[in-house]
């Protein structure tokens, strides 16, 4: 749903649009890796000063390949994803970028993050709000449009 609904930063979405998106991209982003990991790349070596580094094979520029691909092009439509899923709290989507401001001072990103985690989990509000229909009612045709 989010990449029918690409840079759409108006509306809503539900709780599952949401995580349902997390969850792709954590898929595709393990998948990656797992490529990279199998085409030669080894953290052991990056710590190790003495080591000769070896060449990483074709897997591994595959998976770096295909998650650099994806990392752009699913970019766009998670920030708009987080944002309707912020309106159908109720919330600008604005508060989106003051989490993203507070993640980056130290001791206060583990305060941002939990606090967002909490958020993205509680449910949306009942109803129409500012930002449109409940996405939840099924009485509401406007949500299918």
């Amino acid at each position: 749903m989010p990449f029918r609904r690409y840079a759409e930063f108006s509306g809503r979405s539900r709780r599952m649009e949401f995580w349902m998106f997390t969850l792709l991209t954590f898929i595709v982003e393990l998948v990656c890796f797992a490529l990279m990991f199998a085409g030669g790349f080894n953290l052991a070596s990056m710590s190790d000063p003495t080591a000769v580094p070896e060449a990483p094979g074709v897997l591994f520029w595959l998976g770096a390949g295909l998650l650099l691909i994806y990392v752009l092009a699913a970019l766009i439509p998670s920030i708009a994803v987080t944002v309707r899923r912020l309106h159908d709290r109720d919330m600008s989507g604005w508060w989106y970028l003051g989490v993203i401001v507070a993640s980056l001072i130290p001791i206060l990103n583990i305060v941002a993050a939990i606090g967002f985690l909490v958020l993205m989990l509680l449910p949306g509000t009942a109803g129409p709000n500012r930002f449109g229909p409940d996405p939840k009612d099924p009485n509401s045709a406007e949500v299918f449009a």
